[in-house]
């Protein structure tokens, strides 16, 4: 990428596009009548995505995203995110794969794009759930680890 220099202006640009594209999503998610914790949740978990994922290493921008699932949930998410569970791979998905939709229809990413993304979620869903729960409970797949209970 360069300096850190030009990594920093980069994460400022993009901090400022997502934040657009964050309002955006909030203002289809109360047109379609969504509650206000529904809504505060979809929002935390993209802005997660998109200003903390996406930026740490590339400064990846919100359109670049859409190729990130498989990362995102199949690694990044099981290990760097102490509250990932199954249930939270899911609902964090649902939240991602609804705010492309919006920005699909808002024609910040192509319908292509948002298709591969809603495809790698669709197919990856049960890989990166059965690795979290390997991840959160390593002891429970070792065939060699004991049980203490007597």
């Amino acid at each position: 990428m360069g300096s850190y220099e030009e990594y920093e202006k980069k994460v400022k640009e993009n901090e400022a596009e997502n934040e657009k594209a964050l309002e955006l999503f909030e203002e289809d998610l109360k047109a379609a009548g969504l509650g206000e914790k529904t809504i505060r949740n979809h929002l935390n978990n993209v802005e997660f995505f998109l200003n903390t994922y996406l930026q740490r290493a590339d400064a990846l921008t919100m359109r670049e995203g859409t190729g990130q699932m498989s990362d995102y949930f199949g690694w990044f998410f099981i290990r760097k995110c102490m509250w990932s569970t199954p249930a939270s791979i899911k609902t964090t998905a649902a939240s991602l794969k609804k705010f492309y939709k919006c920005m699909k229809e808002h024609g910040l990413v192509d319908a292509e794009e948002y298709e591969e993304l809603a495809d790698d979620i669709k197919y990856g869903m049960e890989g990166w759930q059965d690795e979290c729960r390997r991840y959160n409970n390593p002891d429970e797949d070792d065939p060699f680890s004991i049980d203490f209970d007597f």
